[in-house]
């Protein structure tokens, strides 16, 4: 059976919603319906049968407009099958401290909705389009610039959601 999906994402820079559209098109070869969205732009799920939600980070924390999706929304997530992502630049590695470190990034949201899935994505981070601010927050922190999305992992979990 078809489901109808919404692909609801928080993005700084187009890094998340690149991904978003990633998994919109795994979806849709799977034969799904898809409609991709910025979250803050969702007013209602009543016409979704499952609902995907992704953010990037910043400070560690999933954006202010992905938590607000998921405190609007939290009765209709909590009925529906849902797939959360993050997309994150830094702890991206498999030992303890960085896997430890990025499930923290989704800790706001963790109390209020239980994910059938979670996934956990390297970002991209091109310093040219950032603000001064962003540029010089990353370089204190160290963030690596570049591309660091691994579109087979995006892919092979986008084709296990829902499944």
């Amino acid at each position: 059976m078809t489901k109808k999906i919404l692909i609801a994402y928080a993005s700084r820079y187009g890094s998340t919603e690149q991904v978003a559209q990633a998994i919109a098109s795994e979806l849709t070869i799977r034969g799904e319906t898809v409609d991709v969205q910025p979250a803050a732009q969702v007013t209602a799920l009543a016409t979704y049968d499952a609902v995907v939600l992704g953010s990037a980070v910043r400070y560690g924390q999933w954006l202010p407009e992905a938590v607000a999706f998921v405190n609007t929304h939290q009765a209709e997530l909590n009925n529906k099958p849902t797939a959360i992502f993050t997309v994150h630049i830094l702890n991206t590695g498999a030992d303890p401290d960085s896997v430890k470190a990025r499930t923290a990034y989704i800790n706001a949201v963790r109390p209020q909705v239980k994910p059938g899935a979670e996934g956990f994505f390297a970002g991209r981070i091109d310093f040219s389009h950032m603000s001064v601010f962003d540029r010089m927050l990353c370089k204190l922190i160290k963030s690596p610039g570049g591309d660091l999305r691994d579109w087979p992992t995006i892919r092979s979990w986008s084709q296990s959601i829902f499944a």
